[in-house]
């Protein structure tokens, strides 16, 4: 079967991303891709696939009306709203054509291994990572997802995301309108993350572009993301790269693989492994150089998440799974940003897909 883009791209297929058919994740992981950075495969689902899903199931209408003279302020009437507009979506049937589509893209991502994989179903918004907005973990990821009817679901689930309390209340205090939203869905392969973080290439606390901050803690990063554990932070100089300084984090669990490969489980991690650092000097390079790559193609200081893939050889298993402009400090003007040595910052960060094994996030 042809697989029309129009519905679905791949990261190394060759079309030119675009942020209206993509979305900030899946237009950030094929730019990445074609730039030869280290990007685990796979394709992303359209925002032209969500727009006639919409249309087709007749629900446009209703989720205007629902929308219209909404106030941010009275949470339960968000609440009620958001919770009927996603029931609208996840009930309704993907349109065959539609459905058949996404399942000839699956296929051939599956293709390229030698037994099935799980692979993360990630949110990607038309509105996500601009730069003068940030809807990191505004709409969900769905990890270890096997067979394409799960698949089938979480694509729908991810839609539907676009339209969680959180998000819609984010959308109406940061004055983005509805008309014309869109959502893309990535479907990518996972990382076997032995460890994984986020490098910042600019201090995030105080905007100094010459440095590098690493967070980094063991396995998944969903831990982080809730803050049940503190992760190693360090400040590298951009040039050099030489650490200048570093907190050892808690780190006091991690998120694993089961015995038996079926699901995450909580396991402490031991006094000894929490009181030295997870990245070795090596992986400490790897990370910063891999932020540094991305910064040199963007141009702007950059918010990237990493994995290292327990499953590769070392100098091929540090992954790029997400670069997006840092927003915070980057559209300052020079002169109001401060180079002291202040202490850093930990960078928040929403590790979506970490994991070659990995659960569904709860949200």
């Amino acid at each position: 079967m042809t697989i029309d883009t129009r519905y679905i791209q791949f990261f190394d297929g060759g079309t030119p991303p675009t942020l209206a058919e993509l979305g900030g994740k899946g237009s950030s992981l094929v730019t990445m891709t074609a730039a030869g950075m280290p990007v685990p495969p796979g394709f992303v689902v359209t925002t032209h696939q969500f727009d006639d899903f919409i249309a087709e199931a007749g629900i446009a209408d209703d989720i205007h009306q629902l929308l219209d003279g909404l106030d941010a302020n009275n949470v339960d009437e968000v609440e009620r709203v958001a919770a009927q507009i996603r029931e609208e979506i996840t009930s309704k049937p993907m349109p065959l054509h539609i459905r058949e589509q996404t399942i000839a893209a699956y296929e051939q991502l599956q293709s390229k291994f030698a037994e099935p994989v799980p692979v993360a179903v990630r949110s990607s918004a038309t509105a996500e990572d601009l730069p003068d907005a940030s809807f990191a973990g505004q709409q969900d990821t769905y990890l270890w997802i096997n067979g394409f009817d799960e698949v089938g679901i979480h694509i729908r689930k991810c839609f539907a995301s676009l339209y969680t309390s959180r998000a819609i209340i984010y959308r109406l205090r940061n004055n983005i309108p509805n008309d014309g939203l869109s959502m893309a869905v990535v479907v990518q392969k996972m990382v076997n993350a032995k460890t994984s973080g986020v490098a910042m290439t600019i201090d995030p606390a105080n905007g100094d572009r010459s440095k590098i901050v690493i967070d980094a803690s063991y396995g998944v990063g969903e831990m982080v993301v809730s803050g049940e554990v503190t992760p190693d932070n360090l400040r590298l100089d951009k040039v050099t790269l030489q650490v200048i300084d570093e907190r050892i984090g808690d780190k006091h669990a991690e998120l694993v693989v089961d015995p038996a490969g079926s699901k995450l489980v909580q396991r402490e991690v031991n006094e000894k492994r929490r009181a030295q650092r997870c990245l070795s000097s090596d992986e400490v390079l790897a990370v910063a150089n891999l932020a540094k790559r991305a910064e040199k193609h963007y141009r702007v200081p950059q918010d990237v998440e990493w994995a290292i893939d327990g499953d590769l050889p070392a100098g091929e298993n540090v992954l790029l799974l997400q670069a997006r402009p840092e927003t915070v400090h980057s559209a300052k003007p020079k002169a109001s940003r401060s180079s002291s040595g202040s202490t850093p910052a930990t960078a928040a960060f929403d590790l979506s897909s970490v994991m070659k094994f990995a659960a569904p996030r709860v949200n």
